[in-house]
């Protein structure tokens, strides 16, 4: 967590009116590194509920591959870490 005067020292009122909170500046961080600001909710939301720690993991193992889609691979790894629950067919038994 960043210290409330770190955070109003870069803030910028006209490009950044609606970032109010860490957790939302941390998930437009997000979505910039991923390629994928269509999707910054996403991120703000997961920013808002996960562990930081476990996003940095996810984030520079997404980073450091060249995938074509680094929000998606992003997502994967943090089903992988057992984080996000995957929607993978389930079995009746």
């Amino acid at each position: 967590m960043q210290k409330v005067s770190q955070i109003l020292l870069k803030f910028d009122p006209v490009h950044d009116k609606y970032i109010t909170r860490d957790f939302q500046q941390y998930g437009i961080y997000l979505a910039e590194q991923l390629d994928d600001y269509k999707h910054r909710s996403l991120y703000i939301k997961l920013a808002k509920t996960i562990h930081r720690s476990v996003l940095e993991k996810a984030l520079t193992f997404s980073i450091d591959s060249n995938a074509d889609s680094k929000g998606a691979l992003f997502m994967w790894k943090l089903s992988e870490l057992g984080v996000m629950k995957s929607k993978g067919k389930k079995s009746k038994k």
